[in-house]
């Protein structure tokens, strides 16, 4: 019969698990440096597609702004005209 003392396999049994977490951190890293170098290439990407959309949303911003100054000034000088005429019967009143 083979005796077993604990003081001696107890460190042996811890030395063996933190050898296999070790060996299994080590492959979990380099699966993750994998991914995330995956990752920066799917980024890069979508960050260079959006800067060639940036320039068609630059002129679409400016057209409505363009637009809406002009309906604006449209509006201004039709509630001008509007006013004056009516100022114009209140005038002929007095």
């Amino acid at each position: 019969m083979v005796n077993i003392d604990l003081n001696e396999a107890l460190p042996i049994l811890l030395y063996i698990g933190l050898i296999v977490l070790v060996i299994c951190l080590i492959v979990f890293v380099i699966r993750l440096t994998k991914t995330l170098a995956k990752v920066d290439s799917i980024l890069d990407d979508a960050n260079s597609k959006m800067n060639k959309v940036d320039g068609l949303f630059d002129i679409i911003d400016r057209t409505t702004d363009f637009a809406a100054s002009i309906s604006d000034r449209m509006i201004s000088k039709i509630t001008d005209g509007i006013s004056r005429l009516f100022n114009r019967g209140r005038d002929l009143d007095e």
